[in-house]
């Protein structure tokens, strides 16, 4: 096997009071991504503080078979919410034991935290000055706790490069989604959700899951609406003529669907439309005008403007990222 054949090495951190779905996505979702012939294209492990039983928050324990040594292998990390983290949680300080774990991460490591285990990088430091998030419940805490942290309570997941952080446990499946995809294309990572059964993209961030009153059953959501947009993304959009698919005033539908959504219809079908272009950019050799017709952004120019907004590069840089390492490169 050839360096550039070797898996990705993906090492999670087990701390006791672990919750065991979280310690699960990382292994899931990496394991559904293969290469070309079905190569696996990350190789997912686990540690602990030392190598034995670890608590978790259920009525079992697992047994971990590495010490924290194997951090030194990482070339990426990911920190799982842990429910006995003392220090960590109510002083924003790392235990001895901790800080010796992290001490073996090497220099350029990618970083990765699940919900409150968001809670171990900002108390080693590795967060501040950057944008993070966290369980929508402990935000504010949080911001509290690490004032040096950018906080942002609204969204799924974070990306600042080599740091990269979830919302609430199940945002884990979704920012374990979206590194597969910016490693190695929305093709593979679509795969490993259709795998897992689960959407390849969340809509909105977490302002959808905050607890609010229960809608009147007679009131209707905008599904008819999206379905609708999602056939026409190539064709001017007015939000009129989506409130008139559900039979409702454009104020009506607006706070409706940012209600549905955690984002107005405007944000949505951008986030659609930048989608599509990243499907066309990746399986076609459209040019750009072509791409920025199919996706309704009118021309490349605003093409550009949007896929760099979104994506923090250029549509040429990601056609020749993702065209050199999408299925059959």
């Amino acid at each position: 096997m050839t360096a550039a054949e070797k898996p990705h090495r993906v090492v999670i951190l087990a701390l006791a009071g672990l919750l065991p779905f979280e310690l699960g996505i990382p292994h899931r979702i990496f394991g559904y991504a293969k290469g070309p012939g079905g190569r696996p294209l990350y190789e997912t492990l686990t540690c602990g503080l030392a190598a034995g039983p670890v608590r978790t928050d259920a009525d079992f324990a697992i047994h971990v078979e590495h010490g924290p040594e194997l951090l030194a292998t990482a070339d990426t990390v990911v920190v799982p919410a842990s429910y006995e983290l003392g220090p960590v949680y109510e002083e924003g300080r790392l235990t001895e034991g901790l800080a010796a774990a992290l001490a073996h991460i090497r220099p350029g490591t990618r970083l990765v935290s699940i919900c409150t285990g968001g809670y171990v990088l900002a108390a080693a430091g590795y967060l501040d000055g950057r944008p993070a998030t966290t369980h929508w419940a402990s935000a504010e805490h949080f911001q509290r706790l690490f004032p040096a942290v950018r906080v942002d309570a609204d969204v799924l997941y974070t990306d600042d490069g080599d740091v990269l952080t979830s919302a609430g446990v199940a945002a884990g499946v979704d920012l374990c989604l979206h590194i597969v995809r910016r490693d190695h294309g929305a093709a593979v990572a679509n795969e490993a959700a259709r795998r897992t059964v689960v959407p390849p993209h969340r809509e909105g961030g977490q302002a959808q899951f905050v607890g609010r009153p229960v809608p009147e059953p007679q009131q209707a959501s905008t599904t008819a609406a999206r379905a609708w947009v999602l056939d026409r993304l190539h064709e001017p959009l007015r939000l009129s003529d989506l409130a008139r698919q559900e039979a409702v005033s454009v104020r009506t539908f607006t706070r409706r669907f940012r209600q549905e959504s955690g984002v107005s219809p405007g944000e949505w079908i951008t986030g659609r439309r930048v989608e599509r272009a990243r499907q066309l950019l990746e399986r076609t050799d459209l040019p750009m005008e072509a791409v920025a017709r199919e996706t309704g952004f009118g021309t490349a120019q605003s093409l550009r403007k949007h896929v760099q907004a979104a994506l923090g590069v250029s549509p040429t840089a990601y056609r020749r990222t993702f065209r050199a390492t999408g299925p059959g490169a």
